[in-house]
């Protein structure tokens, strides 16, 4: 089982930028990919980022070319780089693997207009 805590979250202006950080420890050898998701109020969890064991990564429509997803070579620390943020952005972030079972807490991103 693997055990993800997301930090990096806060308050911030449209057009500025957070980065998350995911910190992952137990089975982390089992992770084929990680993504970044994401649940605004009201609205079902979506993925907005993805990044394979080989280095692709994947974005949703929404967040390309604003968003990038990174992480180290050993599944330790995922991060999602997030700039120009805009208000429907505002969402409470997660990591977990591709195949989630569980999740964390999350850590709040709100953009202010």
């Amino acid at each position: 089982q693997v055990q993800l805590v997301e930090s990096g979250g806060g308050l911030v202006q449209a057009g500025g930028s957070l980065r998350l950080s995911c910190t992952a420890s137990g089975s982390i050898f089992s992770i084929n990919a990680m993504g970044w998701y994401r649940q605004a109020p009201g609205k079902q969890r979506e993925l907005v980022a993805l990044i394979t064991s080989g280095g692709r990564t994947n974005y949703a429509d929404s967040v390309k070319g604003r968003f990038t997803i990174s992480r180290d070579n050993a599944w330790n620390t995922v991060y999602l780089q997030m700039n120009s943020l805009k208000p429907e952005d505002t969402a409470v972030y997660y990591c977990n693997t591709n195949t989630p079972t569980s999740w964390g807490q999350g850590t709040q991103v709100t953009v202010s207009s």
